[in-house]
């Protein structure tokens, strides 16, 4: 008669149990756990677009790239280093009016820029965006704010502790309620890198000026490990 094969497969959250079969050369138990933590952006990441219509195209550029000499000022007179603004387009493009009497009209050239400021103190973003804003008139437009941690090394390494706790605890438990014991680990997978999930920031007004609330991120770590049967 053919041994029986045992398979036990439980499923919490997004955590799974297995535990090898009896007649394999070592029996097994193997758990999924997830580990995350919260953690308060320590930086903001500016996202801005310069642009501007000329009769021509060497006057709308012209035109464009200064308004964007004042805001690069304005961003570096208050915090933002020069290896943290960074120019991501630049274009220069005609640019038509459509009516049906008339159809496609050229009425200028749009000149556009647009660029990347990270604000390492994050508490500083408000006046930043404000001081941006002032420099750049009607012809900025601030595309996005968004908070987030320069750093989550250490964010990541608590998140890796707690996912090993809920692991062993897991394990422990499953194993106690099967009348057996743990041995030593087989192995440990980390299933992917680090996953940083922000929680939405929002810009408020208080006292005339921009103040931008920061909110929380969550690093999460999910591993996989092994632990033989005693």
């Amino acid at each position: 008669m053919k041994k029986m094969h045992i398979l036990v497969a439980a499923v919490l959250g997004l955590s799974a149990l297995a535990i090898a079969p009896a007649q394999a050369a070592g029996r097994y138990i193997t758990v999924n756990a997830d580990g995350t933590v919260k953690v308060t952006p320590d930086a903001v990441r500016i996202n801005g677009t310069v642009s501007i219509i000329g009769a021509n195209s060497k006057e709308a550029l012209s035109t464009a790239s200064s308004a964007m000499s004042k805001i690069r000022s304005a961003l570096t007179s208050n915090g933002v280093v020069t290896k943290d603004l960074s120019t991501q387009t630049l274009t220069v493009y005609p640019e038509y009016n459509y009516t049906q009497d008339k159809g496609s009209v050229l009425i200028g050239y749009r000149a556009s820029q647009s660029f990347t400021a990270i604000v390492r103190n994050a508490k500083s973003a408000g006046a930043v965006v404000d001081a941006a804003v002032a420099a750049g008139g009607d012809a900025l437009q601030v595309n996005g704010v968004t908070p987030f941690v320069s750093d989550a090394s250490g964010a990541a390494a608590d998140a890796r502790t707690e996912a090993v706790k809920k692991a062993k605890a897991k394990a422990t438990s499953y194993a106690k309620l099967l009348g057996i014991k743990l041995g030593k680990v087989n192995y440990l997978i980390e299933n992917s890198a680090p996953s940083y999930t922000p929680i939405m920031a929002k810009a408020t007004a208080a006292d005339g000026s921009t103040e931008v609330d920061l909110g929380q991120q969550d690093v999460t770590v999910s591993i996989t490990v092994q632990w033989s049967l005693n």
